[in-house]
């Protein structure tokens, strides 16, 4: 079976891009995703229902201390969910991301999955925001409803300019979406978090304590494992340096897995105590497949709480 693509940003025009991922996101994810004003996952909303008893799992942000204190026991407010949903992507394009060696870039997959937010979660009334965050500094585009400003936030993402040096300051991005979203609502930090998580972690545990939120990780499997192809020359891109790899060396080989295993079991840990949900998106496997299994794994868990609240 051939794996659904992300369409190449480079090689192929914006509207193409654009065409090629509302196809992909209309045919292959709605149907199975479909639910009113769910989106990618089941979301809160702002006004306050009934309460209930906590139960492991259970989000502590919605604890209300009030009925806790008089029950002296735990207790989380429900709310009623919102008939507007306000959803917000950041979307790391900095050099990094600039990086394939399998069907796609990371870029195009960071892309997609904006795409897919925006249009899983573009019903009647909701509105989509966007933060672009390159090497220069954040570009803001305001959250508006409407299938046209989707579509024209989106085809700026796609026609953003690639640089070939520089580092996102990704910390900042994400200080820069918490002032800029401010109603409550579903939020999606697209990124290869290659940076320090000293620099993101503490910005995202703020975020993620006012909004819903998704941290997805793109990766390629090179940022994994070296191949054995000789003397390979590798590109810094955060500092446009050289350096020539020997990668017939197995010992070489090994060590470089092991740093990136360590790597990438740190970055997780951080997403995992900033409470945020944490989607991993590889340009060598299937995306549409991926995204999948993440909101119907993520809905599962909620309704089974849910259900085992109400045998309570």
């Amino acid at each position: 079976m051939t794996p659904n693509v992300p369409p190449r940003t480079v090689h192929t025009g914006p509207d193409e891009v654009l065409r090629r991922l509302d196809l992909a996101v209309a045919h292959k994810l709605d149907g199975l995703l479909h639910g009113e004003y769910q989106g990618l996952v089941p979301g809160h909303g702002s006004e306050l229902s009934e309460t209930r008893a906590y139960v492991a799992g259970d989000d502590v942000r919605r604890i209300d201390w009030n009925v806790t204190a008089r029950m002296v026991a735990p207790h989380v407010r429900e709310t009623i969910a919102d008939r507007e949903l306000e959803t917000w992507a950041l979307v790391d394009v900095g050099p990094t991301m600039d990086f394939g060696t399998a069907f796609c870039e990371k870029r195009d997959l960071a892309v997609s999955a904006a795409a897919a937010i925006g249009f899983l979660t573009a019903r009647t009334g909701n509105r989509f925001g966007a933060v672009i965050a390159g090497p220069d500094g954040c570009e803001v585009v305001p959250a508006r409803g409407g299938r046209t400003h989707l579509m024209s936030t989106l085809h700026r993402l796609v026609t953003q300019p690639r640089i070939d040096s520089g580092r996102v300051d990704l910390g900042a991005a994400v200080d820069r979406l918490s002032v800029v979203a401010r109603r409550r609502g579903l939020v999606t930090v697209v990124s290869d978090f290659l940076a320090p998580p000293e620099e993101w972690s503490r910005p995202l545990r703020r975020l993620a304590a006012r909004h819903e939120t998704i941290a997805v990780e793109v990766i390629d499997p090179r940022e994994l494992s070296l191949p054995d192809v000789g003397v390979l020359s590798v590109v810094d891109p955060a500092t446009g340096r050289t350096r020539e790899v020997p990668t017939s060396s197995r010992k070489l080989r090994a060590r470089y897995a092991a740093a990136a295993t360590e790597q990438r079991k740190v970055i997780a840990d951080a997403l995992r105590g900033a409470g945020v949900d944490h989607l991993v998106l590889r340009t060598d496997r299937d995306w549409l497949f991926d995204v999948v299994r993440f909101v119907t794994e993520r809905r599962a868990r909620v309704h089974a709480r849910r259900a085992g609240w109400g045998a309570r």
